[in-house]
């Protein structure tokens, strides 16, 4: 579907603005009703990751904010997923399918206290997560989801290397099986990723503020290429939604250092990062 009027009304946003015209919030309420049944399906895919956490702090009976950003709302939430899975339809827009299965595996389980336990069904949920949305009939953004699953895993497995650490690797595709069984430098990935080098550059940078800001480079120029004949289409919009995203967090982050270290990475990788082969 052509969405001509709505891309050409969308402001021109570079990774480095220190303004929006709206937020992700009012992204969802101005452009959603205005995307056909299936196109908004794909959209939620974006949203779903706030109704992930939203859904966590929900069974942990966490007392934080509730994340407005998310497809269900809070009053979802609190009628009870019994509730919502018996009387709603799992394939409309707004019930997640693997919600049932995550909430049916949780209700299941006898622990739920322990911090590692946390991150286990933190990574369980992501895992269905990046499972569904990776099924969701749409190449590129199909390939979006991928793309950072194979990110996410390479950057986890990297620090479990070199510092050690619990390996937490989200299944999903082969090379996330590969990586879990791999004791090759590459994590036994060499020619089924493009962009491995890149990764592993990245993952090398010793620095946590500037090693999230070279991803986020990466992720935006990503972005750009794969997007860049695709003039007014679901894709294109689906990808502005992930700049706005990116934009909107380091908006939040008021940092001096992090400023300075910002003004360097645009300045000097901007072009380069994902050419390190």
């Amino acid at each position: 579907m052509d969405y001509y009027s709505i891309v050409a009304g969308l402001p021109d946003i570079e990774i480095e603005d220190k303004k929006l015209a709206f937020s992700l919030v009012d992204f969802r309420e101005e452009v959603y009703p205005q995307l056909s049944f299936n196109d908004a399906r794909l959209i939620n895919l974006f949203y779903m990751k706030f109704d992930n956490q939203n859904l966590l702090n929900y069974l942990r009976k966490k007392d934080v904010q509730f994340d407005v950003r998310g497809n269900l709302t809070k009053e979802d939430m609190e009628e009870g997923f019994d509730i919502i899975f018996e009387h709603a339809d799992p394939t409309t827009m707004r019930i997640p399918p693997y919600f049932n299965d995550f909430v049916e595996e949780y209700k299941g389980a006898q622990w739920h206290d322990d911090e590692n336990e946390e991150a286990n069904w933190e990574n369980r949920l992501t895992e269905l997560y990046y499972q569904w949305a990776m099924k969701c009939g749409n190449k590129l953004i199909a390939s979006w989801f991928e793309y950072n699953l194979n990110l996410n895993n390479i950057l986890s497995a990297y620090a479990y290397r070199k510092y050690q650490m619990d390996l937490e690797v989200v299944g999903g595709n082969e090379e996330a099986e590969t990586i879990k069984t791999s004791g090759q430098r590459d994590f036994g990935l060499a020619g089924s990723i493009d962009e491995l080098n890149v990764f592993l550059n990245i993952a090398d940078e010793p620095e946590l503020f500037e090693r999230e800001m070279k991803i986020d480079l990466m992720r935006w120029q990503w972005l750009e290429e794969q997007t860049f004949f695709h003039y007014f289409s679901i894709e294109k919009i689906f990808a502005y939604l992930v700049k706005l995203e990116i934009i909107e967090r380091w908006m939040n982050f008021n940092h001096e250092q992090g400023e300075k270290i910002f003004r360097k990475l645009i300045d000097g990788l901007k072009e380069s990062v994902v050419n390190k082969k």
